[in-house]
């Protein structure tokens, strides 16, 4: 008759060379995930720019005018203080308070915009300062420089 077997295990160095093995294959994977993602950033910002565009034209077409810049972006989802304006304005036009981009920056709104546009909108992109490269490039409808 055989003899019982001792409860089967991992040694240690077996479990040495599974965790090596795991940590050379995140190595090599991690960093195209992390590029991935701040792509994906800068795409989301580009929509979301979009998407506010879209708020302040309705906005326009219904109050009479642009929101001004103190009034800012805020006033896509509450009502302006201006009692004539109020009377006109039929928002909220954004399903909630206006966003912060992917890189928890406030959009940047401004009067006026470049080639002719009426406003400027834009993110500052993964470095929150004007210009820049890559994804630290701004993002959106730019102002004049």
């Amino acid at each position: 008759m055989l003899a019982p077997r001792k409860s089967a295990g991992f040694s240690l160095l077996e479990m040495l060379v599974v965790l090596v093995i795991i940590g050379l294959i995140a190595s090599l994977v991690g960093p195209r995930l992390f590029s991935r993602v701040d792509t994906s950033k800068v795409q989301v910002a580009d929509t979301q720019v979009r998407m506010l565009r879209g708020a302040i034209e309705t906005y326009r077409l219904e109050v009479g005018r642009l929101p001004a810049a103190n009034e800012g972006l805020g006033v896509l989802y509450s009502p302006p203080a201006d009692e004539r304006l109020k009377a006109r304005w039929r928002g909220p036009y954004l399903d909630e308070q206006v966003p912060l981009d992917p890189w928890d920056n406030p959009y940047v709104y401004s009067i006026p915009g470049a080639n002719g546009m009426p406003f400027a909108l834009y993110s500052l992109g993964a470095d929150g300062v004007r210009g820049g490269e890559g994804n630290d490039a701004d993002i959106g409808f730019l102002p004049t420089q």
